[in-house]
């Protein structure tokens, strides 16, 4: 676990619990069980748990979304096959986002300190137009700027700036995105 001001401790509620196993009933029997291109599909299935979804969002069926009353995805946002949405706390995802195949997004950690092992929280916000590449990972508490792009297997624990190229384990900005962003308008 990472030690940051941002995690608070949370507990999970028995109403919460128990939205969590029917959401796990229909993830399995009709959002997994999806034909590929039904996108609108699984948004329904998403809004219909209290995920808030824009237009135009693709959702693949082997992504994983683990509280949909916890996601947001603006406009054009996409999670691709394998991502795993691990959202005790809000992930908010921002327009013409892509999180690519086999990230995760982890909004949760346990307090390692403690016998106890409580569970902390933080919020994930991941700006418009990032490109979050294949089998990243990000940590409770992140902030990722808009137009940023976060290359494959890196490890995000701490935030990054707009418009910055971020690599490795821990994700460093390595470079600017200055020159892509004059392309967006």
């Amino acid at each position: 676990m990472v030690k940051s001001t941002k995690l608070r401790p949370q507990t999970i509620s028995i109403s919460s619990k128990l939205a969590r196993g029917l959401w796990s009933v229909v993830w399995l029997f009709f959002y997994r069980s999806s034909p590929r291109i039904m996108h609108r599909w699984r948004c329904f299935l998403l809004r219909i748990f209290g995920a808030k979804i824009g237009k135009g969002v693709h959702v693949y069926p082997s992504s994983k979304v683990w509280a949909p009353w916890n996601l947001t995805m603006d406009d054009l946002a996409c999670l691709a096959d394998d991502v795993n949405c691990y959202n005790i706390a809000e992930i908010k995802i921002g327009s013409k986002t892509t999180i690519s195949q086999s990230s995760w997004l982890c909004s949760a950690s346990h307090d390692y300190g403690s016998s106890a092992m409580q569970l902390l929280v933080a919020p994930i916000t991941i700006g418009s137009e990032v490109w979050v590449t294949g089998d990243v990972f990000i940590g409770p508490g992140v902030h990722i700027g808009d137009g940023a792009v976060v290359t494959a297997r890196s490890t995000v624990l701490s935030d990054i700036p707009p418009w910055k190229v971020a690599s490795g384990f821990p994700a460093l900005v390595i470079k600017d995105r200055q020159l892509i962003r004059e392309n967006f308008k």
